[in-house]
């Protein structure tokens, strides 16, 4: 019985995954809202967005930073 409702609820959280990761996303910049109030909170998801950005180049890049640090900064020339 117990195996049946995890199974089912397991389900629904992989049907509904988009919406429950949004739905939580959106608790949580509330909350930082609340807390820290709107500029913080601006600040903050804009070096989460760059961090997520960052990695998401590092994946697609093989895990070469230096090459990465690179493209950004150009070196002097």
């Amino acid at each position: 019985m117990e195996k049946e409702v995890l199974g089912k609820l397991l389900l629904l959280v992989y049907e509904y995954r988009g919406r429950i990761i949004g739905a939580l996303l959106g608790f949580l910049i509330s909350l930082l809202f609340i807390y820290f109030g709107f500029i913080i909170t601006m600040f903050i998801l804009v070096f989460v967005i760059a961090g997520y950005l960052l990695g998401q180049r590092y994946d697609e890049q093989g895990g070469n930073f230096k090459d990465i640090i690179d493209d950004i900064l150009p070196p002097n020339r």
